[in-house]
């Protein structure tokens, strides 16, 4: 199987003591569809705080997964490290 494109929409939440926590990842067709996602999320009823739109190349079949490309960030989300 050759490897392929997968765009992730990733949501954070308020986790305990008020942490930023993830939400549930959400793989998308393209990243118009993971930029709608996160306009909805964050225009809603307020329990998204931040959320980053992530491309990955991944070889499912052969378990490789390419390092995340963080295409937008939105938001408050984690402090990624350098």
């Amino acid at each position: 199987m050759a490897a392929i494109e997968r765009i992730v929409y990733q949501p954070y939440v308020r986790g305990r003591r008020g942490a930023v926590a993830p939400g549930t990842a959400v793989a998308c067709r393209n990243v118009q569809e993971a930029e709608r996602r996160a306009e909805r999320a964050m225009n809603g009823n307020g329990k998204v705080i931040g959320v980053h739109i992530v491309r990955v190349i991944a070889d499912e079949e052969a378990g490789d997964y390419s390092e995340p490309d963080f295409l937008a960030t939105i938001g408050i989300v984690p402090a990624m490290p350098d």
